[in-house]
């Protein structure tokens, strides 16, 4: 049995994020007063707090930063820090491949896992 994955908290400032996931794209935030790419997605710039964001389609690919597998079996899951190429990092998790072969420096790509009665959810498999 797979793992279900709850319906994401959609709000105003994120739901073009979700609607673009749902359709099989991952955006980011990109801040037009400093040039620096942002994650969570949020219309204040982390960086230099300027409200010019604009949103940016992300290549998709990154790179393990950590990683941590729990549970056992089927009940198994690994939630990883992955830093997109774009330069942010983000909270995620890692599936498509065996947990014990996951490791940090590995290359990863996005995949889009459906969530229950939501949009779905961003997570990497391995290159």
């Amino acid at each position: 049995m797979a793992r279900k994955i709850p319906k994401p908290m959609v709000q105003a400032e994120t739901a073009a994020y979700w609607q673009a996931a749902d359709a099989g794209r991952l955006l980011v935030k990109r801040c037009t007063a400093c040039g620096e790419f942002h994650h969570y997605p949020r219309d204040i710039c982390p960086h230099c707090l300027s409200d010019a964001t604009e949103w940016v389609d992300a290549a998709g690919t990154g790179t393990v930063y950590a990683c941590s597998t729990m549970g056992q079996g089927e009940a198994a899951y690994t939630l990883a820090y992955v830093t997109l190429d774009e330069g942010p990092t983000m909270l995620t998790n890692l599936v498509g491949g065996d947990a014990a072969r996951y490791q940090i420096g590995q290359k990863v790509r996005v995949v889009f896992t459906p969530s229950e009665g939501g949009p779905a959810v961003p997570m990497f498999t391995p290159v």
